[in-house]
């Protein structure tokens, strides 16, 4: 498995918006609002491939110069539990480090957060509903 930055608008994000499109959205009967892609383009896109599949994918998102979030964390349903995410959030966490952030958050769904727990993060709120499911913020200093 190869873990790589993926340009905005190249041919490997438009598998990543499928990707997160098939696990993240389809399911809650989600799609994406016109113009939500646009405001990715000065994000850090991250994917995780094999040859030339994408199996998961994330980015990370500058809230100031010390806190980055992480969002639109996705792997492909028939390999969850492979070390993918796991691998992902590696990546990201060091991605970070190097670009001079000290904090990661993210709004975790709250059936992920034992995954994240495991990984060093903390939940920093009471659960809260967004796009329809109950989540939690979650940080971990870098």
């Amino acid at each position: 498995m190869a873990l790589k930055i993926i340009d905005y608008g190249s041919y490997d994000y438009r598998k990543m918006i499928k990707l997160r499109d098939d696990v993240l959205r389809k399911p809650l009967g989600l799609s994406f609002a016109p113009g939500e892609l646009e405001k990715e383009k000065d994000n850090m896109l991250i994917g995780a491939f094999e040859e030339e599949d994408m199996l998961g994918c994330c980015m990370l998102v500058e809230e100031n110069a010390e806190l980055v979030r992480l969002r639109q964390m996705a792997v492909l349903n028939n390999l969850q539990g492979k070390g993918i995410g796991r691998a992902l959030i590696n990546f990201a966490e060091n991605l970070a480090r190097d670009r001079g952030y000290r904090t990661i958050s993210m709004h975790a769904r709250k059936g992920t957060t034992l995954f994240f727990e495991k990984m060093g993060y903390k939940i920093t709120s009471p659960e809260f509903v967004e796009i329809t499911i109950p989540h939690y913020v979650i940080k971990k200093k870098l």
